[in-house]
């Protein structure tokens, strides 16, 4: 199974992969570990094309083990996305065994179709990337507003991890983090990257949060149209790509700002023994 034939929700949501994780491709399934950061759920997963029956739960199980878990004993979860339209299917043998169905909507966005927030922010606001070497604390207390149920020392020692990767990517010219002020506060962040430093690259977003204390103010929407603006306009992207929750208010606001619905993907997540209280998926990007 080769990364290369998979669409592009999923191919983009590699990029930090092959950069310093791995890569493996099997006859049934992609490997994916992130040696450095062994608790990163989506970094240490297992890819298939379709999604696997109820009967194949305990074979999936064996398989993430053999593959993830045995080689990183810290990788305590299981994770197994597959690159397939959702249709509405249930496993409930998986439920039973402690898993989630978590579904995705994969959007684009190209040249010419970016659109201007619908509504003015309120409070007056600076976007910028952020200098990861200094202002990483300042990030992650953002980032710990929406761990979502996630026991809170491990979630944040996983931030820390993916931080030193972005730091990395940063200097490589493949990531940019943009933070967004608002009165003087550091209230909303997301990243940006791509698979090449060089025009023509496609790009990605990356974890958009907003401070809880700062929802509801048009924040996000000013920031996703000036980061989806910098990557069509200074990185000259060919294309820009966005996962969502498609239950989510947030994919509303992309696709008020021209993003466009392209496909769904699905995932089938065990949370870590710390994590099982958790009821989201852990940071598909």
């Amino acid at each position: 199974m080769r990364l290369a034939d998979w669409r592009e929700g999923w191919r983009t949501d590699a990029i930090p992969h092959r950069f310093d994780g791995e890569v493996v491709e099997r006859k049934d399934c992609l490997v994916v570990r992130t040696p450095g950061n062994p608790t990163y759920y989506w970094g240490n997963c297992l890819m298939l094309k379709r999604l696997p029956g109820d009967d194949d739960v305990v074979h999936w199980c064996e398989r993430f083990d053999a593959e993830i878990a045995r080689r990183q004993p810290a990788s305590r979860h299981v994770a197994i996305g597959v690159d397939d339209d959702y249709r509405g299917e249930q496993r409930p043998a998986w439920e039973a065994e402690g898993f989630q169905l978590l579904v995705n909507v994969m959007l684009r966005l190209r040249e010419g179709e970016l659109l201007a927030p619908a509504r003015a922010t309120r409070g007056a606001v600076q976007l910028r990337p952020l200098d990861l070497a200094r202002e990483s604390d300042a990030l992650i207390e953002v980032e710990m507003t929406d761990a979502g149920g996630f026991e809170p020392a491990g979630y944040r020692a996983y931030l820390q991890d993916q931080h030193r990767r972005w730091r990395a990517m940063q200097a490589a010219g493949l990531l940019l983090w943009f933070g967004l002020w608002c009165d003087g506060t550091l209230a909303a962040t997301c990243g940006l990257i791509r698979d090449r430093p060089e025009p023509g690259a496609e790009g990605r977003f990356q974890r958009v949060v907003t401070h809880g204390a700062w929802r509801r103010r048009g924040l996000a929407s000013a920031m996703v149209h000036g980061v989806a603006r910098h990557a069509l306009e200074q990185w000259r992207c060919r294309a820009v790509y966005m996962a969502a929750d498609p239950d989510d208010v947030a994919v509303g606001i992309y696709r008020s700002l021209g993003f466009r619905d392209l496909s769904t993907g699905v995932g089938l997540q065990r949370n870590a023994p710390a994590d099982r209280g958790a009821q989201r998926a852990r940071d598909v990007a």
